[in-house]
């Protein structure tokens, strides 16, 4: 369960997700929440999507707010370098999209098929 603002509508979509090893099971989950935990903080989004793919032996994982899309470095903020870091940690990758007045994007790609449980 996420934790997230009452008033931040979450959507999840996950079609045809496969079993996952713990590892990167617990990587999708906790970047997940971060992001939505973001979202939910600083975005002033109404809603947020997170979908969870299968793509070619990798789980592509989303987060997508509608919130103002500016991203403002905080000095003691760690949310983002620790979603970049489990996505790096277990072989992935991280990308963050912010569209000025359109939303943000984490957009993180977590290989599966090498990735043992």
């Amino acid at each position: 369960q996420l934790a997230v603002r009452a008033d931040l509508e979450v959507t999840v979509e996950a079609p045809g997700l496969p079993p996952l090893p713990a590892a990167v099971e617990v990587a999708a989950y906790r970047i997940a929440q971060e992001a939505l935990t973001n979202a939910a903080r600083h975005s002033g989004g109404t809603r947020a999507v997170v979908r969870i793919v299968p793509v070619a032996g990798n789980i592509a994982l989303e987060v997508a707010d509608n919130g103002s899309g500016n991203i403002v470095a905080r000095p003691d903020g760690v949310g983002l370098e620790s979603m970049r870091t489990r996505a790096e940690e277990i072989g992935g990758s991280f990308e963050l999209r912010a569209r000025p007045g359109a939303g943000t994007t984490i957009a993180v790609k977590l290989p599966f098929d090498e990735v043992t449980a």
